[in-house]
């Protein structure tokens, strides 16, 4: 039925084309059984005006203003030959409708007046001689209700419609406002988030100066302190080489970091005295840390930082007066797995897409970013039962 209705839709002319046949097949019928019956009109006359009103009615939705005028002239055609009202002049009603819910305005209002004047005129010309004058009112009446409702009726539909389509426009509108204001949000976080690295790679390159300028100075006096500065140059410069390739993958924006000397950004320790910050607020959160801890890459820690920073904030800001949270970190081997829980009343999954919240992050436009630098994934929605679950996998090698 679904493949039926399409079709129809997509071929409307073809269905108005089967009731014009249907209303052809309907008068030929009529004209042929009782013609005592079926008015006055030569049969040259006849004939034309009835398949021309047949064919407004198939065309109508193609040339709604043109089959209108076909109609109008085939009512005057009929009133100047004598020929009476048929059953094909069903179709000016149908023209009416049409032009009233999708023709020009200029056709609408011809339409309807045209449609309040004909039974007027069709009493005038072919008037009842058993009738009275108050029958003959009755019979104008009762002919021109249908033409009014149909004017009123496809009006209503042209309105309908239109009120559809705004709707739809100020949908598409916002769709692409939505749009832009997310790409905005990615872009303002991955520029923060390369500020970010820059630091960290900053500060990594000066510690490779301070080691090497160290082991220089006690080469010949110590060797063994040499060879530990000489490691340790060696695995900072590689951590380093893994945070400049994440950094240039980066979109940069054109301001400048502040003079002043670098500082390491924060990491997984902090993240306890992050949450001991949070609990002095007045926020209960339960942290648990799993498995063996270990040295991590730079840009793991800052994101592992960041993302609880942005749950506990989102947490105190919108769980609730009673609201808590709990943070666990576990260690596996090949990762860093992250659980940040709370049972408050939460914000709506769609606020934490458009970044919606006013913390220092964008809600998961910012996690989401800072997880696929590192080549990461991130898993957030509600709870049952209320609260919000974010959880994240953020491995220990760089994705290459």
């Amino acid at each position: 039925m679904q493949r039926l209705y399409d079709f129809l839709r997509r071929h409307p002319t073809w269905v108005d084309g089967f009731w014009a046949v249907v209303l052809l097949g309907i008068s030929l019928v009529a004209e042929t059984a009782n013609p005592e019956t079926t008015g006055t009109g030569s049969p040259v006359v006849v004939l034309p005006v009835v398949v021309l009103l047949c064919a407004t009615v198939a065309l109508r939705r193609r040339w709604p203003e043109r089959m209108l005028l076909l109609a109008i002239a085939l009512g005057v055609v009929q009133v100047a030959l004598d020929v009476e009202t048929r059953v094909t002049d069903f179709a000016l009603l149908v023209i009416v409708y049409t032009v009233a819910a999708t023709g020009a305005r200029w056709a609408s209002r011809l339409a309807l007046a045209t449609g309040l004047g004909a039974a007027t005129l069709a009493q005038l010309r072919w008037p009842n001689e058993h009738t009275g004058v108050l029958g003959d009112l009755a019979i104008v009446v009762f002919q021109t209700v249908p033409f009014a409702l149909a004017w009123v009726l496809g009006d209503s539909i042209r309105t309908r419609r239109a009120y559809y389509a705004q709707l739809e426009e100020r949908a598409t509108r916002l769709e692409k406002e939505r749009e832009a204001q997310a790409k905005v949000a990615v872009a303002a976080e991955r520029a923060r988030i390369a500020r970010e690295l820059h630091d960290v790679v900053a500060h990594n390159v000066s510690v490779m100066v301070v080691q090497a300028d160290g082991a220089a100075y006690v080469l010949d006096a110590a060797p063994d302190q040499a060879k530990k500065a000489l490691e340790t140059i060696s695995s900072t410069g590689r951590q380093a080489l893994a945070e400049m390739r994440r950094l240039l993958g980066v979109l940069r924006t054109g301001e400048h970091q502040e003079a002043g000397e670098y500082v390491p950004q924060p990491g997984v320790e902090q993240i306890e005295d992050l949450v001991e910050q949070c609990r002095g607020s007045g926020l209960p959160v339960d942290f648990k840390v799993e498995g063996t801890a270990r040295p991590l890459p730079s840009g793991v820690e800052l994101t592992a930082y960041r993302i609880v920073q942005e749950a506990l904030t989102n947490t105190r800001k919108h769980g609730g007066a009673n609201a808590g949270a709990s943070v666990r970190l576990v260690y596996f081997d090949d990762g860093l797995g992250l659980l940040v829980e709370d049972d408050g009343k939460g914000a709506p999954h769609e606020l934490y897409e458009e970044g919606g919240f006013d913390g220092q992050g964008h809600g998961l436009i910012g996690m989401r970013e800072r997880v696929g630098m590192v080549g990461g994934t991130l898993d957030a929605g509600p709870r049952p039962g209320g609260g919000f679950r974010i959880s994240a996998l953020l491995p220990l090698k760089p994705a290459h």
